[in-house]
């Protein structure tokens, strides 16, 4: 049985005490939840340590990691100083990080390898711009990022791993994949991930979709086989919203 997965990415918002009462917020309402979906919030760096104090139910995850353990890397976290606040998974890859940051499926590929080797949980996100859809290159895209960002990872690593599809043209835009475009994706990387690793390995892994989810659409999504949650962006902000997603399973 997959686990079903909603992880809310807070990404560059909210102050430390904003941040403390979104994380309050959202803890009380998880409580009264009444979906099995594990729940899980990546609030910016700095708050990462006194949300930990407030959560017990919700898991803590972060939005990005170093490929480095430790050392002379300013400005850098390292998935050691992660686990050591609490966090249980890390988001990987994520499309701002690949655009902005030029970061690319080798790299991504160490930062997964060193998130597991701490213990974390990689939400590896992978995903298209609307020029490569249009183009008919997605699978091409997807491929190649799941490729070479988790290829060669053991049995036991790629269990650790979740798996967030982005519609990268869907982000933030208000443009969301239909049902059934997010469904023919996530069937396809199941599928690559059966060629990649086994059957097995492809049918146990969580497939999250990312890309302007929110309460009016999560169900839909949601109803889809081989979609197994969300990587939730802005509706994560507001407590009642992002829990509301979650409820839609």
């Amino acid at each position: 049985m997959r686990k079903k997965i909603v992880a809310g990415n807070w990404k560059m918002n909210t102050l430390l005490k904003e941040g403390m009462e979104l994380a309050r917020a959202v803890e009380k309402l998880e409580k009264e939840k009444k979906s099995d979906a594990i729940v899980v919030i990546a609030p910016p760096f700095t708050h990462l340590s006194k949300v930990n104090e407030l959560i017990s139910s919700v898991r803590l995850g972060a939005q990005d990691c170093s490929m480095h353990p430790s050392g002379a890397y300013t400005g850098e976290v390292s998935p050691g100083m992660l686990k050591s606040c609490g966090v249980e998974y890390v988001i990987i890859g994520h499309s701002e990080r690949r655009s902005y940051h030029r970061e690319n499926n080798r790299l991504l590929h160490e930062k997964v390898k060193g998130s597991l080797v701490e213990g974390l949980k990689p939400i590896y996100c992978c995903g298209e711009v609307l020029e490569e859809r249009e183009s008919g290159k997605l699978y091409d895209v997807v491929r190649e990022q799941l490729s070479v960002g988790l290829g060669g990872l053991s049995p036991e690593e790629i269990s650790q791993v979740v798996i967030a599809y982005e519609p990268v043209w869907a982000i933030g835009t208000g443009a969301v994949a239909t049902p059934d475009q997010a469904q023919e994706m996530h069937k396809f990387i199941r599928e690559l991930l059966a060629e990649l690793f086994d059957r097995g390995i492809a049918e146990r892994t969580t497939i999250l979709y990312g890309g302007s989810c929110k309460p009016s659409n999560a169900g839909e999504l949601f109803a889809n086989p081989d979609v197994d949650g969300g990587l939730i962006g802005g509706a994560s902000l507001k407590a009642e919203d992002f829990m509301a997603i979650v409820n839609a399973y």
